[in-house]
């Protein structure tokens, strides 16, 4: 039998790779707007779990460990500013996603 947790926290870590290390041109208004998530989603999720399981961990403790940065540098780096493209496509995307 596999171990599931395993296998999930594989792919949990290829899944920062691909988005942090391959994929740095995806800006998180493209995921939200496609996915209706973001890499600050996963940090949100990561610090709920974390805390379900009783661990104490504030937004940029979780942040950092999603990005593999301190958020502000992971900003400075890679963030652009969202064009009034996307910021129409997202909030199209809230619309019909609520």
């Amino acid at each position: 039998m596999t171990d599931t947790t395993a296998l999930e926290a594989a792919a949990f870590r290829r899944l920062l790779k691909h988005l942090n290390t391959d994929r740095t041109d995806v800006q998180n208004i493209d995921l939200m707007i496609l996915a209706g998530f973001c890499r600050n989603c996963l940090a949100d999720w990561y610090r709920e779990a974390a805390a379900e399981s009783g661990i104490e961990m504030d937004k940029e403790e979780a942040r950092e460990r999603v990005y593999g940065m301190p958020f502000a540098d992971w900003k400075a780096r890679h963030q652009a500013e969202a064009t009034p493209e996307q910021l129409a496509a997202f909030k199209a995307a809230q619309e019909r996603h609520g």
